[in-house]
């Protein structure tokens, strides 16, 4: 895993994950753009309708079980680390259960959902093996994992990490970001007794460029990504 000072340009303070998402939380819903990530859960070729049951790790504020109930999942658990996030989430009214935990030990039941979910978290997590642990643990099988990061190759490209600014101060501070290679993920995987079901890739596009108009330089890199594992 390469360390992310080798890249960062922006050079912000950078906070822990629990602190830095408890004090985004109050305008995280105005700043994350949905081309990030629930573009990517939606070219994702399963039948959401058939999922009785499904777990959200790192949940936030719920934008990812807000959109899952909108397709029809029947029942979805959310964990996070955030006390202010899962706040927000809890708002939503979508979810059966929230609970604050770390995403690769979330006392959830195992062998219980045929979903698993984890949507922009990855990229905070030092280790991403626990997290490919719980996923295969919680997961039923013929169940599946779906996850959607922030693309390795657009943190080094852009030397941007996970930021915002604080509601507060006005400050611009950097959440911890950690630099994973698409197989780092591979190899996470394939050691929790996970199969690679498919991988697809969003690219900064015209939507983006509209969206973030300094990013024309950045045309055709890709920004985000998104796996599906097999159990």
């Amino acid at each position: 895993m390469a360390s992310f000072s080798s890249f960062d340009t922006r050079k912000y303070r950078t906070v822990a994950p629990r602190e830095g998402y408890d004090r985004w939380a109050a305008t995280y819903e105005d700043t994350v753009e949905d081309a990030m990530d629930i573009a990517l859960l939606e070219r994702l070729d399963l039948d959401w309708g058939l999922v009785r049951r499904a777990a959200d790790l790192g949940c936030g504020t719920g934008r990812t079980g807000a959109w899952l109930e909108a397709r029809g999942v029947g029942e979805i658990d959310g964990v996070d680390l955030s006390p202010g996030m899962l706040e927000a989430a809890r708002g939503r009214s979508v979810y059966a259960s929230l609970r604050e935990g770390e995403v690769g030990n979330t006392g959830l039941e195992g062998g219980a959902y045929d979903l698993v979910v984890s949507c922009l978290v990855d990229e905070h997590l030092a280790d991403l093996r626990p997290l490919y642990a719980e996923a295969a643990r919680l997961a039923r099988p013929d169940g599946h994992f779906a996850l959607v990061g922030f693309h390795p190759h657009f943190i080094i490209a852009s030397g941007m990490p996970t930021h915002f600014d604080d509601a507060d101060s006005g400050e611009s501070l950097a959440i911890e970001t950690h630099v994973h290679p698409l197989s780092d993920h591979v190899a996470a995987g394939l050691e929790a007794g996970l199969t690679v079901a498919a991988l697809h890739e969003r690219l900064v596009d015209e939507e983006w460029v509209a969206l973030k108009p300094k990013w024309e330089r950045f045309r055709h890199h890709p920004i985000s990504f998104a796996f599906v594992w097999s159990r």
